[in-house]
C-alpha cells in the first residue's frame, strides 16, 4: 500500500474544490486526473478527459455549471452554418424568404457548447415534430400526480415519438389536456415557448382528427409549430437533465431514443454512425418537413433541428444532415 505523505494529502485538499464543481458521469475520471496538474486546474479540461461514448445521458453535473442556453451562440459556429447554407442557392433562398430554420449545438465539449441558427426565432408549423411537448406535458403530469403511468400510457408514449402515430398522439393529448400543455410549454423553468422571441414549441390540437379542443399558439394562432432555437434548447436540456425531474426525464430519453421510422436525419445516420446513440422526433406534411436530434456518440455529440417548407424537403434534410454532420465531426 502506498504512504500517503502531508503533502500528498495537503494536495489533494487544495483539488478537492475543483473536482466538486461538478458532479460527472464518471467519478472515476476525476480521481484519476487528481495530481495532473494541467487537468486538475481546469476544470473544462476534467470534462474533456471522460470518454463520452460510454457516459449515458443524462449529463450528471451542478446546476450552477451549465450554461444558460441564451448563452451559446458563437461567432465561429455562426460562420460554418452560415458557409454550408450559402453554397447551395436553393437553400439560400429558402432561407431568405424563412422558408427554412436551422439550428445546430456542437457539444463536443459540454461545458462550452456552441449554438448557431438560420432564422433561429421563426416560428414554423412543425407537423409531428411537437409531439416532444406532448411527452413533456405527460412526464410532467405524471410526476405531479395528474397522470397515471399505466401500460398503456407508456405504450402511446413510445408510439407517439418512435414511429410518430397520431392516434397515440391524439390520446395522450387527451389524457393531459391542452390547458397543461400550454402551461408546460410557458413555465419559466423551461421557457420552450417564449412570447417576447418568437415563440417556440407549441401543440394545441391533436393530431389527425378534429375535436379534442383547440388553442392556438399566442403569436400566430398555429397548432402545431416550433422554432429550431426552442427545439434545441430542448434537446440542450434533455441531455443535462433539466427537464421535470430525474425519473421522468429517464423516461424521455428511453422514449426518444431508437427511433423506428428511417427517414431523413435517420437515413443519413444508419450509415455514418450506425454505433451512435439519436434521441429523435420528426415529422411531415404536404410540402412542410422537419426533424431533430440528439446525437451521442465518441465522434459525434451534437444537436440538429431543420424545419423547411418546400417540395423536395425530404432529401434536402438528408444533405444538409450530410454536411452539418461532417462540419460537426471535424471540430472534434
Amino acid at each position: 500500500m502506498k504512504r500517503i505523505t502531508a503533502l500528498s494529502l495537503v494536495f489533494f485538499l487544495g483539488q478537492l474544490p475543483n473536482i466538486l464543481i461538478f458532479t460527472l458521469t464518471s467519478p472515476n475520471t476525476a480521481i484519476a486526473n487528481i495530481g495532473n496538474p494541467s487537468t486538475a486546474s481546469n476544470p473544462e479540461n476534467v470534462y474533456s478527459a471522460i470518454n463520452y461514448a460510454e457516459s449515458s445521458l443524462p449529463l450528471e453535473m451542478s446546476t450552477a455549471a451549465i450554461k444558460d442556453f441564451e448563452e451559446l451562440h458563437d461567432a465561429s459556429l455562426q460562420t460554418e452554418l452560415d458557409h454550408i447554407v450559402n453554397a447551395n442557392p436553393r437553400w439560400v433562398k429558402l432561407s431568405k424568404i424563412k422558408a427554412l430554420s436551422i439550428g445546430i449545438v456542437d457539444m463536443h465539449n459540454p461545458m462550452n457548447a456552441r449554438f448557431a441558427a438560420i432564422n433561429s426565432n421563426e416560428m414554423m408549423y412543425a407537423a409531428s415534430l411537437p409531439k416532444i411537448a406532448i411527452l413533456l406535458a405527460c412526464e410532467d403530469a405524471i410526476a405531479c400526480g395528474k397522470l397515471k403511468e399505466t401500460k398503456e400510457v407508456k405504450q402511446d408514449m413510445r408510439q407517439m415519438i418512435a414511429k410518430s402515430s397520431n392516434a397515440a398522439a391524439s390520446r395522450m393529448y387527451e389524457r393531459v389536456g391542452v390547458e397543461h400543455i400550454a402551461s408546460v410549454l410557458q413555465d419559466a423553468k423551461y421557457n420552450l415557448y417564449d412570447q417576447q422571441n418568437g415563440g417556440g414549441l407549441w401543440v394545441g390540437k391533436p393530431y389527425g382528427k378534429a375535436g379534442g379542443g383547440r388553442k392556438g399558439d399566442p403569436l400566430k394562432n398555429l397548432s402545431h409549430a416550433a422554432t429550431v432555437k426552442q427545439v434545441s434548447k430542448f434537446y440542450y436540456k434533455l441531455a443535462f437533465g433539466q427537464l421535470v425531474n430525474e425519473e421522468r426525464l429517464k423516461d424521455m430519453l428511453n422514449v426518444m431514443s431508437k427511433p423506428e421510422l428511417h427517414h431523413k436525419f435517420v437515413s443519413v445516420l444508419d450509415r455514418v454512425a450506425p454505433d451512435a446513440k439519436v434521441y429523435r422526433k420528426s415529422g411531415s406534411w404536404q410540402n412542410w418537413h422537419a426533424d431533430s436530434a440528439l446525437v451521442w456518440s465518441k465522434d459525434r455529440r451534437y444537436i440538429v433541428v431543420v424545419l423547411a417548407n418546400d417540395s423536395n424537403g425530404e432529401m434536402m434534410l438528408r444533405d444538409l444532415m450530410r454536411k452539418i454532420d461532417t462540419a460537426l465531426v471535424s471540430t472534434t
